[in-house]
C-alpha cells in the first residue's frame, strides 16, 4: 500500500484512527444526552433528538469539536461527563507497534487532529502515546478544521512536510477530501472507526482495518 522509502513524515488522526471511536460516540449520543436530560428534567429521547440537531447544525466546524463551546452551549462541565465514562477510551489493535516501528523506520511522527486540547490531554494521559509522537498538532491551535484548506496550509507552516513524501491516515471521508485538494499524495483510509459499528465505505481510498496492514518494512 505505502513505499515507505519514499516516505519522510506520518501524520495521523486521533479519533477514530488511533483511538476506537466508540468513547466519542457514546459520548455524545448517549451519556451528554442523558446528563442533558437529567439537567433540564427532559425525557430522554427529547433531549437527544435537541442535541443531534445542534450537532449537525456545527458539525465539520471547530466549535464542533471544541471542549469549551458545548460547555458553554449546553451549560454543562463537559470534561467531567468525560471523565465519567474515560474507561472507555482505548487504542486500537496494532497501533503501539505501528508507531514504535515508524520510528525505528526514521519516519517524523505527527498527530493532526481536531480534537480540544482538553480532549487530547485527557486521552493521552489515558493511552500513554504521548511519546510516540514528533508533535501533536490540534486544529484550535491553527484556527481551522482539519476539513478545511486553511489547517494544512497553517499546519504545514507549523510542522513542515513534503507533499509528495506525506502520509495521512484519518477515518474522516471529508478530512481525506481536503487532504487530497491540498496536494498530498499519500491517504489512508480507517475502515472501522467505532468497533462497535459496521465497517464504513471509504469511496476508494486505500484503507486499513488495522495498523497491523500498514507496517513500516
Amino acid at each position: 500500500m505505502i513505499d515507505w522509502q519514499q516516505i519522510d513524515t506520518v501524520l495521523l488522526d486521533m479519533d477514530g484512527t488511533l483511538l476506537d471511536l466508540h468513547f466519542d460516540n457514546h459520548f455524545w449520543q448517549t451519556h451528554v444526552p442523558l446528563r442533558y436530560a437529567e439537567a433540564r428534567q427532559l425525557p430522554n429521547d427529547v433531549a437527544r433528538d435537541e442535541l443531534m440537531a445542534r450537532y449537525h447544525a456545527r458539525a465539520g466546524t471547530l466549535e464542533w469539536y471544541s471542549v469549551d463551546f458545548w460547555a458553554t452551549e449546553l451549560e454543562l462541565d463537559i470534561m467531567a461527563l468525560k471523565e465519567e465514562v474515560a474507561h472507555l477510551i482505548a487504542v486500537h489493535p496494532a497501533v503501539v507497534d505501528f508507531l514504535a516501528a515508524t520510528r525505528a523506520a526514521g519516519k517524523r511522527i505527527v498527530m493532526a487532529t481536531n480534537a480540544h486540547h482538553k480532549s487530547l490531554t485527557l486521552k493521552m494521559a489515558r493511552t500513554g502515546l504521548e511519546p510516540h509522537f514528533d508533535a501533536l498538532v490540534s486544529s484550535h491551535e491553527l484556527g481551522f478544521a482539519k476539513e478545511a484548506r486553511g489547517f494544512w496550509e497553517k499546519l504545514r507552516e507549523v510542522e513542515p512536510f513534503d507533499l509528495e513524501r506525506t502520509v495521512l491516515v484519518d477515518d474522516s471521508l471529508p478530512v481525506l477530501d481536503a487532504a487530497r485538494a491540498f496536494g498530498i499524495r499519500h491517504l489512508v483510509a480507517v475502515r472501522t472507526p467505532d468497533t462497535r459499528q459496521p465497517p464504513k465505505d471509504t469511496r476508494g481510498y486505500p484503507t486499513i482495518d488495522s495498523f497491523a496492514e500498514l507496517m513500516p518494512t
